[in-house]
């Protein structure tokens, strides 16, 4: 029996994949193999020696110590893609939202005085619109920084919106390269970029190498009438730098889903109230997929979506399954291999993948690891953690 605590609220999608005959699911349990949250902070937390995974029902893990958990042998799962639609449809709202002054208009209709009747309001809505009066997308060049998953699918939307589409990504991968359509112009970097967009999005994660990625330098390079979209992280944009930018007019308007301070009270500023994945739908997906990966590691020693650790996994071929983590240094492998060989323990399969200064190793044997085999394995030099599953 596997004992996972929840905390945050998670989609009963996601809850309802633990089978009750093998999984205790619960706030608070005692000896938990694993963790599922959303946005729980852990960094003050005190982690038993019974976690083995913990599992983040969306993409970011700010909230999570991730070095400190892989020195331990946790393995710490995400969620990618799963709330990519759900941000995609928020972003292609600003776009809208930027550029017709929706959100003005509206809150003008609102604060008419009630007492008029529906001449004078239709006289003076009539009189009035002209304020608002904004301009379409289409033939515009939307700027995509960040070609994952949300930012591909906000490039190719906008292809069928018949806007003109620029994007930067040094680092897209295989997967997402396959997934962008081939009409989005690749720019060879973030100024390149930013020198022609009417919109720039921004979909980078939030690590050291994005941190203040649009700072005063790379605003200098935008149009002045440009709008950014910031619908990723917090952390990627200079918020000094962008009222810089927009109090000398040179950034036309900053639409954002993380509010600060000193943006409150900005006409040039739409503020959005960290919303992105805040549907049904993507609070389900990523239940459901942070649930899944849970099990396929707790059961059979897979890894998938893993922030830590590298993606491995094999398929059951019959008897027993032993994995464990170590450091990424030579002769570890060698050593527990030595350990089986030396007991007369045939391996039936094996896996071992690596990641940084961590390795992870699946291995299927013949026969049942004894007590002294497995503590021999778990002693040997550079193993971290072991498991029999």
């Amino acid at each position: 029996m596997f004992n996972i605590n929840i905390f945050n609220n998670i989609s009963n999608k996601g809850l309802d994949r633990f089978g009750a005959d093998r999984f205790l699911v619960g706030p608070d349990l005692a000896e938990p193999h694993a963790y599922l949250l959303r946005s729980h902070k852990l960094h003050d937390a005190v982690f038993p020696e019974s976690l083995t995974a913990v599992a983040r029902a969306g993409a970011g893990v700010n909230n999570i110590p991730v070095d400190d958990l892989t020195s331990r042998g946790i393995v710490v799962f995400n969620t990618p893609g799963a709330n990519a639609n759900a941000v995609k449809e928020l972003v292609v709202a600003a776009l809208f939202l930027g550029s017709r002054n929706i959100f003005e208009g509206i809150t003008h209709v609102q604060q008419l005085a009630e007492s008029l009747d529906y001449d004078e309001m239709s006289r003076q809505l009539e009189a009035e619109k002209r304020r608002f009066s904004g301009s379409e997308i289409a033939g515009k060049t939307l700027g995509v920084i960040g070609l994952g998953a949300i930012g591909s699918r906000v490039a190719n939307l906008a292809l069928e919106l018949d806007m003109n589409v620029a994007g930067f990504d040094p680092a897209i991968s295989v997967d997402a390269a396959w997934r962008l359509s081939s009409r989005v112009e690749k720019m060879d970097s973030l100024e390149a970029l930013v020198k022609v967009a009417d919109f720039v999005s921004l979909h980078v994660p939030a690590i050291d190498a994005t941190n203040d990625l649009i700072d005063s330098e790379a605003l200098s390079h935008f149009k002045p009438e440009c709008n950014l979209l910031n619908f990723a992280r917090e952390e990627i944009v200079d918020t000094r730098a962008v009222v810089a930018a927009l109090d000398e007019k040179r950034l036309g308007r900053y639409i954002t889903d993380f509010p600060s301070p000193q943006l409150l009270g900005r006409s040039d500023c739409l503020l959005l109230p960290h919303i992105g994945a805040s549907t049904r739908e993507a609070e389900q997906n990523c239940a459901v997929m942070a649930a899944d990966q849970l099990i396929d590691f707790l059961v059979n020693g897979n890894i998938i979506n893993s922030v830590n650790f590298p993606q491995t996994r094999m398929g059951r071929n019959g008897g027993y399954r032993v994995t464990f983590c170590n450091e990424n240094i030579p002769r570890v492998l060698g050593s527990v291999l030595s350990v089986l060989a030396d007991r007369n323990i045939n391996v039936i399969d094996m896996v071992n993948k690596s990641r940084g200064g961590i390795a992870y190793n699946i291995i299927d044997v013949e026969d049942a690891p004894s007590e002294n085999v497995l503590r021999e394995i778990g002693e040997a030099a550079g193993v971290i953690r072991l498991r029999v599953v």
